[in-house]
Parts: structure tokens; C-alpha cells; sequence
């Protein structure tokens, strides 16, 4: 080999972690949480590394050991998730891939023809999307408007709601500006209607306190790749005890592990909505997630991030060509924050961001063009900050001085 030494391959991997680690602890500031949170505690990977090492086995399909201890972390990550939202029956807690498979399971399973549904003017398209394909199949669907700044008065809900009604969809905050919904003041008006409310807490789930009794929610859908912490590949949906299991239709059937002598789906929680063998090291890796920000506290996680996210606002609105959207108000959003620079496109901020000062961000429309036409930026979208519990004080320093620089140019 010509007196060179070469490394093997994992040795070769060990050290492009070092690195990457190396960057995120000198020069890199991860601002992209909104879509993933980066970096995980280190309890996730190693939750997810026992698994792969010393366990490995599929949960619910044999009787051996190993296939037990699988079943047991599933159950496990089960009951963080009923601690972490105040949910009372873990076996109501259905795993999914992510958030979109479980809002595409409320909707879909449970949604017929003839009915009608109401959601908000700032929705993901993980709601959207199979909101117009079952209009397309005679579901009615009813937008109500927000404000320019993404709020919501709950009165419209109320003024929408028709005789065909049977459910409200809502997220709890939008992935664009971070504003969030009255879910709890919405969640009464269903109850009192006598609809099912299904809440999309993609944005808010371990940044933000959420209690799925206190809320008056039937179907919460979540992932676990954002503010839990965990891996991508984890979500799910928690199915309230109003929700009549025998309409909700599973998205997929097949194996289960369980009642494996009959060919016809088993008809009870969860095994009805979760064919095929799960992402047990994913789960893993939840329940480490989940437990990290249960030990931090919720509260406390919330509070850092309002700090932080007052000052990004403070600092960018006082930055001359500098557009922030949403209300500007930390205590009313999460920890996500839009904004533009006068005369240069959000793609060019954002990869000058990233070349020139390691900023990682978002630009676009964050899958929720619904949103930027209520915020008046489609269709070229928004610069997006989401931050995270791991950032800090001198990483809003730093970026504010790096969007000042790139403002200052168009001067």
C-alpha cells in the first residue's frame, strides 16, 4: 500500500463522528430543530445502541428471551409517551413512522363520504394533503382563516361547525412562525358539539406542555424526531376513549404477532393499527428522548427556549430590511421564528448562511404552503429559525451578527 496506512472502515466512521461533533461544538449553529432536532441527548443513542448490541430480537413474535426484552422497551416507550401527554391507557398510544402516518390514520381511517371537517388556514400539508384527496371523495372540508400573524379566534371554529360535522383538525403551533392554536378553548367547543378533535403536535410535543384530558383531545398525532429527542422514523397516535374504534379503519394490515391463526385483522389496541414488525431501536430511542425531557422538565425546556426566542425577535426586528412574521411574541409561539431580507431571495440567505457563517437553517415553504399564503410570503417562502433546547444565548449572538451583515449588503 505504499507505506500509507489505511483505516479500516469503522474506524474511518469514528472519526467523521469526531469531526461532525468537533464542528457542532466550535464553529456550527444548528438552527434547524423545527425539522429535526440536532443533537440528540446521549441517552438516545445509547438506548439505541443496547438494542442493536444485546437485544436485536422482534417484539410480540416469539417467546424467547430476547424477543420479551424487545416487547418490554416497546411497552416501555408506550408508557412515556401516556406520561409525557397524561394520556390513562398506554395500549391507546399506536406507533407509526412519524406524525404524517398517524394524522393519515385519523383522517383517513376515519373520515367517510357525506362528512365534514374543519381546520385551520396555517396546517402542514401532512393535513392538508389528505384533507383535498378526501374531498375529492366527498368529504367536506371548511378552512377557517387566521390572522396574518397565524392566530386563530376560536369563534370561527364555532361558526363553522354544520349538521355533517364530525371532526376538528388542528395543530397545536405552526412549523412556519411558530404560533400557537388554541387547542384547549377549541378542544371545549368540540367537546360540547360532540366532535372528535384531532391535534397535530409535531411542533409543540416535548416543547410545550400538552395534556390530551385537560385539552379536551380525542386524537393527538405526534413524531418523535423534533422535540422529543428521539430518532427519525418514530411517531404515533394516541386514540381517546370517545373515538369509536370500530370506524376507525387501519391505513395497513398483516402481521401483528398476535392471533396469528386467523387470516381477518385482530380488532384491538394497538395491534389493529400496527402491522409489520416495528422500529423497535427507533422506540428505543424514543423512550430515552421522552425520559431526557421529562428529567429536564418540560417547563424548564419552555422557558429556555422563550428566552432565547425573545431574543431572535428583538434582535432581527430591529435589523433595518429585516422582516420577522408571526405575532413577535415569545410567550405565544414556539421556538421557531420566519423571517426575510429585503432584496435577496430565502435560498440565498439560507446558503450564505451556511457557507459563510455555519448557520444551519431552513428556507422555503416548510411543506405548509397554506400558511405562507395566510402570512402573505408564497410562494417564495420564509428564512426559518427552530430552535432547540441545546442552543445557546451566543449562538443567537452570532446568528443575529451574520443576518446583520447580509442585510447590511442590501443597503
Amino acid at each position: 500500500m505504499d507505506g500509507k496506512r489505511v483505516l479500516p472502515g469503522r474506524c474511518r466512521s469514528v472519526l467523521a463522528a469526531v469531526f461532525l461533533l468537533a464542528a457542532r461544538y466550535t464553529t456550527m449553529i444548528y438552527f434547524d430543530n423545527a425539522a429535526t432536532s440536532w443533537p440528540k441527548p446521549p441517552e438516545v443513542t445509547q438506548a439505541m445502541v443496547r438494542f442493536l448490541d444485546v437485544v436485536g430480537a422482534n417484539p410480540g413474535r416469539s417467546g424467547h428471551r430476547l424477543s420479551v426484552e424487545a416487547s418490554r422497551i416497546v411497552y416501555a416507550a408506550r408508557e412515556a409517551v401516556s406520561e409525557l401527554f397524561n394520556a390513562p391507557d398506554p395500549l391507546r398510544v399506536v406507533f407509526t413512522h412519524n406524525v404524517t402516518e398517524a394524522l393519515n390514520l385519523a383522517l383517513r381511517g376515519l373520515l367517510r363520504s357525506g362528512d365534514h371537517i374543519i381546520t385551520s388556514s396555517i396546517e402542514h400539508n401532512s393535513v392538508m394533503r389528505p384533507l383535498r384527496a378526501l374531498e375529492r371523495e366527498g368529504v367536506g372540508v371548511t378552512v377557517v382563516q387566521c390572522s396574518p400573524e397565524g392566530f386563530l379566534d376560536p369563534s370561527g371554529i364555532a361558526a363553522a361547525i354544520r349538521p355533517d360535522t364530525v371532526m376538528i383538525a388542528l395543530n397545536h403551533a405552526s412549523n412556519v412562525m411558530g404560533t400557537l392554536l388554541p387547542v384547549a378553548e377549541v378542544g371545549r367547543i368540540a367537546r360540547q358539539r360532540g366532535l372528535l378533535f384531532l391535534v397535530d403536535v409535531a411542533q409543540t410535543a416535548g416543547a410545550y406542555p400538552v395534556d390530551v384530558q385537560a385539552a379536551s383531545i380525542d386524537l393527538l398525532g405526534f413524531t418523535g424526531h423534533k422535540a422529543l429527542y428521539g430518532p427519525t422514523g418514530t411517531g404515533g397516535l394516541i386514540i381517546g376513549e370517545r373515538v369509536d374504534q370500530t370506524r376507525l379503519q387501519p391505513l395497513k394490515r398483516g402481521g401483528t404477532g398476535s392471533h396469528s391463526e386467523m387470516e381477518e385483522q385482530p380488532g384491538f389496541l394497538p395491534d389493529i393499527y400496527e402491522s409489520g414488525t416495528p422500529n423497535t431501536v427507533g422506540l428505543a430511542g424514543l423512550e430515552a428522548g421522552i425520559h431526557w425531557v421529562l428529567n429536564k422538565g418540560v417547563g424548564a425546556i419552555r422557558n429556555h427556549e422563550i428566552t432565547l426566542t425573545r431574543s431572535l425577535i428583538a434582535g432581527l426586528s430591529e435589523i433595518p430590511g429585516i422582516t420577522v412574521y408571526g405575532g413577535l411574541d415569545a410567550a405565544r409561539q414556539t421556538s421557531t421564528v420566519s423571517f426575510n431580507v429585503t432584496g435577496i431571495e430565502p435560498s440565498e440567505v439560507g446558503l450564505r448562511l451556511d457557507e459563510e457563517h455555519s448557520i444551519m437553517c431552513r428556507v422555503g415553504l416548510h411543506c405548509a404552503p397554506a400558511a405562507h399564503r395566510t402570512i402573505g410570503t408564497f410562494p417564495t417562502g420564509t428564512v426559518r429559525f427552530g430552535l432547540g433546547a441545546f442552543n445557546t444565548r451566543q449562538e443567537i449572538d452570532a446568528a443575529l451578527a451574520a443576518v446583520r451583515q447580509l442585510a447590511r449588503e442590501t443597503q
